[in-house]
Formats: C-alpha cells, sequence, structure tokens
C-alpha cells in the first residue's frame, strides 16, 4: 500500500473516531465471507458502523486522536473491526447476541464508551448495563411520574368512598 493511501485512510478513521462518541474493537478472525456479510447486515439494522480495519493504521489513527487512548493498543492484534456506534451500549448487547448462539466470532477486544476505556472480554456485561441516554431520561421519567400517580390514585379513592358513603 502506498504512503498517501495510508495517509487517507489513517485520516478517514480519525474522522470517524471524532464523528462517533463511541466505538468497539472486535475480533473477527477467521469469521467466513458469509458471518461478515451478517454481522455488517445486523450492524447496519441496530444503527452501527462497522469497518475492518489494519491494527497498524489504526494505532496512527488512535495516536493522532485528541484523547489518549494509548490503554487500546495492546489489543490491535489479529483481525480487527471497528464498530462506531452513537449508542454506548448497542454494540455490546449484538455481541452478547451473537455469542449467546454458539458463535465464537466476533469477540469483544476494547471498547470506548462514556468517556471511558474497556478492554478484555470480561468488560463485555459491564458494557451491555450501560444505559443509553434515551434509557436514562425514561428512567428518571418514571421516577418523576410515581409520586403524582400515587396522590392521583389516592385522590380518586377518596372520592369514590366519599361518593358511596353518600349513596348509603
Amino acid at each position: 500500500m502506498r504512503k498517501e493511501d495510508k495517509i487517507a485512510i489513517i485520516a478517514q478513521l480519525g474522522e470517524l473516531l471524532k464523528q462517533y462518541p463511541h466505538f468497539y474493537l472486535v475480533d473477527v478472525e477467521g469469521m467466513n465471507a458469509a458471518n461478515t456479510s451478517s454481522l455488517r447486515r445486523k450492524c447496519f439494522e441496530k444503527g452501527l458502523k462497522m469497518v475492518v480495519v489494519k491494527n497498524t493504521l489504526m494505532i496512527k489513527a488512535l495516536e493522532a486522536a485528541e484523547e489518549n487512548f494509548d490503554e487500546l493498543k495492546p489489543a490491535l492484534v489479529g483481525t480487527t473491526a471497528l464498530i462506531l456506534t452513537e449508542t454506548a451500549n448497542v454494540p455490546a448487547k449484538l455481541i452478547k447476541e451473537l455469542n449467546s448462539k454458539k458463535q465464537e466470532k466476533p469477540s469483544f477486544k476494547a471498547a470506548y464508551a462514556e468517556g471511558a476505556i474497556y478492554v478484555g472480554a470480561d468488560q463485555l456485561m459491564t458494557l451491555c448495563a450501560l444505559k443509553s441516554k434515551n434509557e436514562l431520561i425514561a428512567d428518571v421519567i418514571a421516577a418523576l411520574e410515581s409520586p403524582i400517580m400515587n396522590v392521583l390514585s389516592a385522590l380518586e379513592n377518596r372520592e369514590e368512598k366519599a361518593a358511596e358513603a353518600a349513596t348509603e
């Protein structure tokens, strides 16, 4: 590969890292074309962008980034796919789902999600448990609605009891 091509690819990877707030490094070594195509399709359905990357170029892109991604460099061995996402937990849930179907690949290597770096397969469950912005908003709304619903329910019960007492 020519030096100009490598520079262009590093720049493209850098732009992708800036564009998406979260990314995963996934091991896809040994996956056949059908499984890789299926993985790409599932990523697309979930709004994820998947790019198979050359490790040395990915390391250069990470070094050029504004953040310090040094902890991710040891994970860049073998065949690596970069999965980019707007929602931190979606790729983790996809990998978990695929692994539960007895597929060994893709396997989790590392991730940058919610401003933190996660390295190692043992971190996959932690990433699955992360809540998205929409899930957190729903939790807050539910917590705020609960006391109001209790008050309304109590008032309705009181009105029903008063109406029953008046008819007796």
